[in-house]
This record gives structure tokens, C-alpha cells and sequence, in this order.
């Protein structure tokens, strides 16, 4: 997994989050795409044991349902460590 790029994580994840069937709450305009961001972006060839990601969504889903839907469908290498819910 550390031959992945930035955006190729991103499209990863995104596609991820639709096949698990979450609520992902989208942004407007001509071209909508989740409301989704990693943090930091790693550089091509490095590794990192956590990092973090925003997602959000349009409706409930526990951070236990979300974790475990999720999981099912990421490619092995890459795991949900924890999920939590962040009232904005």
C-alpha cells in the first residue's frame, strides 16, 4: 500500500464508503464528490502505521456500524482503526 498516491487513496476510500452503502453527504455544484479529506497527504513510498480522515455524512450510522461496514470492503493493508462521531 505504499505505492498508492494521495489521489488514488482518495478515489480508494471514496469508493469504499459508496459500495458499504453510507450516507455520504455531498457537495453541491456541477461536479459532486463526498465531503471527504484526508489530513495529510503522504508522499509516494511512505508508510505510516495511523492517519486521519473527515468524512461526512447525511444521516446516523454508529461509529461501530460505520467501522465495521467499511472494513468489509477495504483492500488488505489498509484498516479502520477507530471511528468516532465529531458534533460540528
Amino acid at each position: 500500500m505504499i505505492y498508492i498516491s494521495h489521489l488514488d487513496l482518495m478515489r480508494l476510500f471514496t469508493r469504499a464508503m459508496r459500495r458499504a452503502e453510507l450516507p455520504l453527504k455531498m457537495t453541491e455544484g456541477f461536479s459532486p464528490h463526498p465531503k471527504f479529506s484526508i489530513h495529510k497527504a503522504l508522499k509516494l513510498g511512505v508508510a505510516s502505521p495511523n492517519e486521519l480522515a473527515t468524512i461526512t455524512l447525511k444521516g446516523w450510522v454508529s461509529p461501530e456500524d460505520f467501522k465495521e461496514k467499511l472494513k468489509k470492503q477495504l483492500p488488505q493493508g489498509l484498516e479502520i482503526i477507530n471511528a468516532q462521531r465529531n458534533i460540528n
